[in-house]
């Protein structure tokens, strides 16, 4: 972890701990909603697909681990990069 901007936790949430996590000292909030989300199976997290085809992250952990912010950051290119070929998508339809 690079420094304190790094991990931040909110105990006072009516979540806290929204996943299962063995030591909630280093439970990290900083990532409440996954910026990975969007890269679907190659965010690299423990999840599954609902019958509806909604991704379930329930069982992830890993933007709350306290490696979790060197992590994000080190795909985040990944989460630009998707978003610039969704951006060209929709300028083709237009």
């Amino acid at each position: 972890m690079l420094g304190h901007f790094a991990h931040y936790k909110n105990e006072k949430c009516e979540f806290f701990p929204c996943h299962k996590f063995e030591d909630t000292e280093e439970f990290n909030c900083l990532f409440c909603f996954c910026p990975l989300y969007s890269l679907g199976p190659s965010c690299g997290g423990d999840y599954i697909y609902t019958p509806q085809g909604i991704k379930d992250c329930r069982n992830c952990t890993k933007p709350h681990a306290p490696d979790g912010y060197d992590y994000v950051m080190s795909r985040i290119g990944a989460v630009t990069e998707a978003a610039k070929i969704n951006i060209k998508k929709l300028d083709e339809k237009k």
